[in-house]
């Protein structure tokens, strides 16, 4: 009896053990991989009204990013140096450079549709006393070029403007890169039909030469400028940012100097244009050698077309006195359309009304106020009082000026989605 029992319990089990046996036999039949990955093709998110929006992937950064590298550079390769590379390019190559210190190599690169990235490491251009045609350690006046992930050093000229990257001709987008010590970042030509966009990128530590104006990325007169996600510090004498362009989009930066910075201007528009400034941190240190952080239209107008709006930044003075924003309306001869909204204002200053526009959700904080990120005062505590304070900015031209992303340390940006409680300033 006893054993009949057990032998009853014992079916359950053994008819377990049958089916786990199929499915072993089946799964040993099945190729040993995984599913191909799903495409992406975009996101739904929520807007600030509360409504639900798809957003779409970008399939110009896929295709991109899925190109083969045509040629390669670098210590143990067939082709060795910057130089040669660049003598060797066609159109439309892909060129990976190994990563390593690369001394006194520069170039000009002429080419169209060419992307130059490094692989692995960011390799170093290392200036050593030599440039490009006086100009720079790389200029750029092909059709459209795409440089990632390369590092600038040490450009010095007879001029005093050598650059990292002189930008001539074409379009140029730069994609995490860095250019330290040189005596312009980035510096342009003045074509309107040019443009310039900067993503993710780090600028900083300008030589300190005194007299002489080193600004960290200077834009001239070209069509279009783009800065985005990338960091700015440690200036002297010139500004960090400085655009002559007709439309500027200044999105989710970090423009500040840092305590042993001593620039001018932080971010400046000499000559007013398009100004779409957005998301963005923007301080200026103690020992800052012009009070004023933001400057538009100093030098007078150049553009037919001429805005200025500024949504949901986070400006910062560390200095005793200034002015968070300097407007010169005067220079113009009529009143220039400046929009103010939801800005967050820290430190002691005065931050310009316009006679046009709209001025509205800007509010003036304590340090104490604010969480310290890098011993920079950015967010608002979970408690503040001014968490739901400010209304939606609504769009400009059909620009949204509600930021849909944040600056992320130590550089680029990450998607964020502003809530009910919707705040001043950069971060929320």
């Amino acid at each position: 009896m006893i054993r009949e029992r057990f032998c009853r319990s014992l079916r359950p089990l053994g008819m377990v053990v049958l089916l786990l046996a199929q499915v072993g036999l089946v799964a040993a039949q099945i190729p040993d991989k995984l599913p191909p990955a799903p495409d992406y093709l975009g996101e739904i998110r929520r807007s600030p009204d509360g409504q639900l929006k798809t957003v779409a992937a970008d399939p110009k950064l896929a295709a991109i990013a899925a190109k083969p590298a045509t040629m390669v550079v670098g210590p143990g390769e067939k082709i060795t140096t910057i130089t040669e590379a660049a003598r060797l390019a066609q159109d439309g190559e892909v060129i990976e450079i190994r990563p390593g210190d690369y001394h006194g190599q520069p170039v000009i690169w002429a080419k169209n549709e060419i992307i130059i990235r490094g692989a692995g490491g960011r390799p170093v251009m290392l200036a050593d006393g030599k440039s490009a045609e006086g100009k720079a350690i790389w200029v750029v006046r092909g059709g459209k070029v795409r440089i990632e992930n390369i590092e600038f050093r040490g450009a010095r000229v007879a001029s005093l403007n050598g650059a990292g990257i002189r930008f001539e001709k074409g379009d140029l987008t730069i994609q995490s890169c860095a250019f330290f010590d040189n005596e312009m970042g980035i510096l342009t030509a003045n074509l309107p039909e040019q443009s310039l966009e900067v993503v993710d990128s780090e600028f900083g530590n300008a030589p300190r030469h005194p007299g002489d104006l080193h600004h960290l990325l200077y834009v001239g007169g070209i069509g279009k400028f783009v800065l985005r996600g990338s960091r700015f510090s440690n200036g002297y004498l010139g500004h960090l940012v400085k655009s002559r362009a007709r439309e500027n989009h200044i999105l989710y930066n970090m423009l500040v100097d840092g305590a042993g910075g001593r620039a001018s201007y932080e971010l400046e528009f000499p000559n007013g244009g398009l100004a779409y400034v957005i998301g963005n941190a923007i301080g200026q240190s103690a020992g800052t050698d012009n009070p004023s952080i933001v400057s538009y239209g100093a030098e007078g107008r150049h553009w037919p077309d001429n805005a200025l709006y500024m949504a949901h930044n986070t400006l910062i003075n560390d200095s005793h006195a200034g002015r968070f924003l300097n407007v010169n309306a005067d220079k113009f001869g009529v009143d220039v359309e400046v929009w103010l909204l939801n800005n967050l204002m820290v430190g002691a200053g005065d931050l310009y009304k316009p006679a046009q526009g709209r001025f509205d959700g800007n509010r003036l904080v304590a340090r104490g106020d604010l969480i310290e990120f890098g011993g920079v005062p950015l967010r608002l505590t979970n408690m503040s009082p001014l968490r739901g304070a400010v209304r939606p900015p609504g769009q400009a031209r059909g620009i949204e000026l509600m930021p849909s992303a944040e600056f992320r340390f130590p550089v680029g940006s990450r998607p964020m989605r502003p809530n009910s409680m919707l705040a001043p300033g950069a971060f929320q």
